[in-house]
């Protein structure tokens, strides 16, 4: 038998005490005085675990940024090549238009496939993204869509309607499941083991059209805003080789930020949607809860409310891609999202927050706060509408709520899994000498999950219960405010993309991320520019639930106003243009 938390010890202490209030009235007074003393020792109680949590958490990130500051820089000196710019004019055109090209007999799909292909040739020795190529299997699809194309006699209008990603081409990220490829997320196996069928998602968009080309780098289990793992190794960023194109969907977004893939789904249960779409400038979407089906994802989960935080998603050069590809991927049984419905800027109300308030967390440096004040000017000189700051009553909690309610998931897969009984564990602490002894073959994330998860499901369920009920009024006060008419702006991170492996005294900053999959708001990365030092910079845009449509449409305005996706190395492609 476990012995009681103080929370409960205390709760116990109040209950003998009202009874024998009401057994005996003399005891009336004396129960009065005890109950506030027991309340205060209960509030100390709470307060000082809290105030040592946080404590704690930051002088870990001190102790970590020393050790791992230095390292960054020795292992990051011989990474200095450059991303070449795309020159094939396709490159440059989005999928909604591609694909309106092949309908209409513009371009072929083996052309447009072909050009991606050897695009990927091109920047994979730079960025180190893919994890499995289907160049053969893509490019003789591409030439059954040709054929069949020119040999029916249906209208382009038709052909969008059965098939509005007819000869397109894509890629998945490796934990989504892609029959024949690989599908181990990162995980050192003896044997090979490709996913046996498609995951839901690229079952949809195979069937409307698409041609998968690769399948991309995520870190092992997609448990990092770090894209490495001890399989495939370490993914760069295309506008920087030294910097993270971050996690857990970075293969992807970098893939896609260097016009070697036209469009691609990932997975987000921690940002990966949007915080990859950021540092890589692109346009990523966490939806709306169960708009897509997550099955076929590694890791999968047994318990029913994981859907409630975790989805699958696009990543899109463009905007409008977004719109096109969620179209294709809904589920039929999902929430009833107005996508094709028509947003009218004007009658929007615009909201903004530099940060949930958290004391663990870094405010927001220079570069996004430029961005977020040149989103806020667009909005109010070109429309005229005040973009007010929302103040949310008891937000600075919702760090640690955010992170409590994802760690309270249970039967997540994970390295600790049993692979007999799938809702047991093994041991942990076997893992965490091999890994200390440097004879695992896991990553230090995925082994520091097991000793993490432990410790949160030690600490007290009063407590916990009582973060759920200020859970519960936050999401309320959202609600109310963003109703069906209202979108934020927020920072996706602090800071644009960091030098690789910071992360691991940066990860505090999770909590960016972290608040809209725990409030289950739909959020769309937005890229607004370049810094100086040419890194991608972008925002969150973020709307009520079922309001999908609302985040698009403003990234849209944004993409119309400030360019959108800018190419890698743009400088090159002028010189080459130039010459």
């Amino acid at each position: 038998m476990s012995r009681p938390s103080v929370v409960e010890a205390v709760v116990s202490r109040v209950r003998a005490l009202a009874w024998c209030a009401r057994r005996d009235t003399s005891h009336a007074v004396r129960f009065r005085r005890r109950l506030a003393l027991l309340l205060y020792r209960l509030y100390v109680h709470v307060v000082m675990l809290n105030v040592f949590m946080r404590w704690f958490l930051k002088f870990l990130v001190s102790l970590l940024s020393i050790v791992v500051w230095p390292v960054t820089i020795l292992l990051n000196i011989k990474r200095n090549r450059k991303c070449p710019p795309p020159r094939n004019p396709i490159l440059f055109k989005s999928a909604t238009t591609l694909a309106m090209m092949i309908r209409n007999r513009q371009i072929t799909s083996e052309e447009l496939v072909e050009a991606y292909i050897e695009r990927c040739k091109e920047v994979n020795p730079y960025l180190n993204a893919v994890v499995e190529p289907r160049y053969d299997m893509a490019l003789r699809e591409a030439r059954c869509i040709d054929k069949m194309i020119a040999s029916n006699d249906r209208t382009p209008e038709e052909l969008a309607k059965e098939y509005p990603l007819l000869g397109l081409p894509m890629t998945v990220k490796e934990s989504i499941a892609l029959e024949g490829m690989s599908n181990d997320c990162g995980t050192v196996y003896p044997y090979r083991n490709p996913a046996k069928k498609d995951a839901d998602i690229v079952r949809l968009a195979r069937a409307a059209g698409a041609v998968p080309i690769a399948v991309t780098n995520t870190p092992q289990l997609c448990m990092n805003w770090e894209t490495y793992n001890n399989v495939t190794g370490l993914t760069m960023n295309p506008y920087d080789q030294k910097r993270t194109t971050g996690g857990s969907s970075g293969g992807e977004s970098a893939l896609i930020a260097s016009a070697a893939s036209l469009m691609g789904v990932g997975s987000d249960i921690a940002g990966s949607l949007r915080l990859p779409p950021m540092f890589n400038g692109i346009f990523g979407h966490k939806p709306t809860p169960k708009l897509l089906s997550i099955q076929g994802h590694i890791p999968d989960c047994l318990d029913p409310e994981f859907e409630e935080f975790f989805a699958l998603g696009p990543i899109t050069r463009y905007a409008e891609d977004l719109t096109l590809l969620l179209k294709v991927l809904r589920q039929p049984n999902g929430p009833d999202v107005p996508l094709d419905k028509p947003v009218d800027i004007t009658r929007l109300k615009f909201y903004y927050m530099e940060g949930d308030g958290s004391s663990v967390t870094n405010t927001i440096g220079s570069d996004v706060r430029k961005a977020l004040d040149k989103a806020k000017a667009y909005i109010q000189s070109t429309y005229n509408i005040e973009v007010k700051q929302l103040k949310i009553a008891n937000i600075e909690h919702m760090w640690e709520i955010s992170v409590r309610v994802l760690f309270n998931i249970e039967n997540v897969r994970n390295i600790y899994t049993d692979p007999q009984v799938r809702d047991q564990w093994i041991s942990v602490w076997p893992d965490v000498l091999k890994k200390m002894a440097g004879l695992s073959n896991h990553s230090l994330t995925s082994v520091a999950y097991g000793p993490v998860k432990k410790f949160f499901d030690a600490l007290p369920k009063s407590y916990y219960n009582n973060l759920l009920r200020i859970f519960e009024e936050i999401k309320s006060d959202f609600n109310e405010v963003l109703s069906d008419d209202a979108v934020l702006f927020f920072p996706t991170f602090p800071y644009p993309a960091h030098l690789h492996y910071r992360i691991f005294y940066k990860f505090l900053n999770c909590g960016y991320l972290t608040i809209f999959n725990a409030l289950g708001l739909p959020a769309t990365a937005c890229p607004l520019g370049l810094t100086e030092k040419g890194l991608p910079v972008g925002i969150q845009i973020v709307a009520n639930k079922c309001n999908d449509h609302l985040t698009i449409a403003v990234a849209k305005e944004f993409e119309k106003a400030f360019g959108g996706w800018s190419p890698p190395n743009k400088e090159l492609l002028n010189c080459i243009k130039t010459a």
